[in-house]
């Protein structure tokens, strides 16, 4: 979708000076994810809450590559606004990883609402059982455009592992492992479960999960801006023990150019005041403190629009 397509689509006239999200502060276009994640789900539930709980406000979710594809529409006003890690954002501001030389610096967070774990699975029967095992196989490192990309291209680089990394969808990833052209894949998932996909390929392909021993999860730490690691317990798959894996912070992210203050004040507004429409798509949302984790991931350095900090400052009584 092209500005003009954007333009077009809500027939709006953007007058000289004008930023688009001024002209079109109430026509909200969401970038998502791959339609088979949860993360897709719970778009649609924020699409819902936006529309109740911010009078004549529009909103159409559309099917991206998630986090990096995501800042890289925002940065073309394709999308007003779209999910994205935590790294990612930092990513953005900042220049470096996936953004080196090509910075957005004014992509800012409006709310954040979960935090991801990367799952990596690989087939039971491919004999691998860590990520150095990956050498000389094909492997998905995650949706095309994903922050589960980003990161798994990027350390198995670092980690010297000469991966076959084959770059696609979700569904090119699930149809591959099935025919046995690939080992396996990663994707980030909401919390420490098994999502849909990894559900899906457990019906017909017996899985196991790997993870980072101390010295790969060190490099990640010290290479990564805004990852840290969680420990999955055993059997979460059959056969699988602990593992260590990435945890991010999960945001939905503008830009300071292409919305204003009030707009993002009264979507960081209506999200919260609406979260009982996220929790009947998302359950675990229950408990999720939407407010609480805004302020701490605020005092931990990521950076928000003006007018979400005001909102959530205010919801959080400071």
């Amino acid at each position: 979708m092209t500005s003009l397509f954007k333009k077009a689509l809500f027939g709006a006239a953007i007058t000289a000076g004008l930023g688009a999200g001024a002209a079109m502060a109430k026509d909200l276009v969401m970038g998502s994810t791959s339609p088979t994640s949860s993360h897709f789900t719970i778009t649609v539930a924020m699409s819902k809450a936006i529309e109740k709980g911010f009078p004549g406000a529009n909103t159409t979710v559309i099917e991206t590559g998630a986090s990096v594809d995501n800042v890289l529409r925002l940065a073309r006003d394709e999308i007003d606004l779209g999910l994205a890690t935590g790294g990612i954002l930092i990513q953005a501001r900042e220049g470096i990883g996936k953004f080196e030389g090509n910075a957005v610096p004014d992509t800012v967070a409006l709310y954040p609402y979960s935090a991801s774990v990367l799952l990596t699975a690989v087939r039971a029967d491919s004999g691998v059982k860590s990520f150095s095992d990956l050498a000389g196989k094909k492997f998905s490192p995650g949706i095309r455009g994903s922050a589960a990309e980003s990161l798994i291209s990027k350390a198995m680089g670092d980690f010297g592992i000469d991966v076959d990394l084959v770059h696609g969808t979700v569904g090119d990833a699930v149809e591959g492992i099935k025919n046995r052209h690939l080992v396996g894949y990663s994707k980030y998932g909401a919390g420490s479960s098994i999502d849909a996909t990894l559900q899906e390929l457990m019906t017909s392909t017996e899985m196991r999960l790997i993870g980072f021993n101390a010295e790969e999860e060190a490099e990640i730490l010290a290479t990564s801006k805004g990852v840290g690691f969680t420990t999955l317990a055993a059997d979460l798959v059959p056969g699988s023990g602990e593992v260590r894996a990435p945890k991010v912070n999960v945001f939905f992210l503008t830009r300071v150019a292409v919305m204003d203050d009030d707009t993002a004040y009264n979507i960081a507004k209506a999200v919260h005041e609406n979260i009982d429409i996220l929790i009947e798509a998302w359950p675990k949302m229950a408990s999720y403190d939407m407010a609480a984790d805004a302020m701490a991931t605020m005092d931990g350095g990521i950076a928000y629009h003006p007018g979400a900090a005001r909102y959530w400052k205010e919801a959080a009584g400071k």
